[in-house]
């Protein structure tokens, strides 16, 4: 699979950036993709949202300032480029500040500098299709709030204490929040709170209480 340059990808055109994302629509009504056919260019720059582009997201406040829009353009694509289809490494993580972090919450882990590379290869280890269905955008300031869903068949591997467990082709929807924090159009700090009790159960990973029990 060829991966799309860092240039292309950073050039991305917006509307290009939601046509590889699952986007939901407002709560009551049901999830849906995206489609447009719009071409990435070679600019250097992210391009800004536009209404239209802005209507089809899940956003809690549509008016948002200049400042905004280009900080949600980061974000989407950050989320595009970790699409399983096209996984683009270098761009995610060049969209971090030098000192840039990625926190997986739940499982008390913190990535910087190279480590940042890791996390997108790690879920496609998991799930080949992986892919974010956005739900709930909220834009403040530097500050973008997201309610989503990780989606994908686990079809790799997962790396336990007792062994590997091997995928077994089930379907799996993790609900996550996700916190990012921006300054200067760069990711100084993205909290990442994934489902994993959820995920792991899709996965058919078994709990062994019992165990928990003996060992006590």
């Amino acid at each position: 699979m060829k991966l799309l340059s860092r240039k292309s990808i950073t050039a991305t055109a917006a509307i290009a950036v939601l046509g590889g994302l699952s986007i939901a629509a407002v709560p009551s009504q049901a999830a849906s993709p995206v489609h447009s056919s719009a071409a990435a260019h070679s600019s250097t720059t992210v391009p800004d949202l536009t209404p239209r582009q802005l209507a089809k997201l899940p956003l809690t406040d549509r008016h948002l300032t200049r400042h905004e829009r280009h900080n949600l353009a980061i974000v989407l694509r950050d989320y595009y480029v970790a699409e399983g289809s096209h996984i683009d490494v270098p761009t995610f993580t060049n969209s971090f500040a030098k000192d840039g972090v990625f926190n997986d919450m739940v499982a008390g882990q913190a990535y910087r500098g190279e480590a940042l590379g890791t996390v997108l290869p790690y879920m496609k280890g998991l799930f080949s299709d992986v892919h974010r269905d956005l739900k709930r955008i909220t834009v403040n300031g530097d500050v973008i709030s997201i309610e989503l869903s990780i989606d994908g068949t686990f079809d790799g591997q997962l790396q336990t204490p007792a062994g590997v467990i091997k995928g077994n082709g089930n379907k799996v929807a993790a609900p996550t929040a996700d916190f990012w924090y921006l300054h200067d159009g760069k990711v100084e700090m993205f909290n990442c709170f994934v489902g994993y009790s959820k995920m792991y159960s899709d996965m058919g990973v078994k709990w062994d209480w019992a165990g928990a029990v003996n060992n006590h």
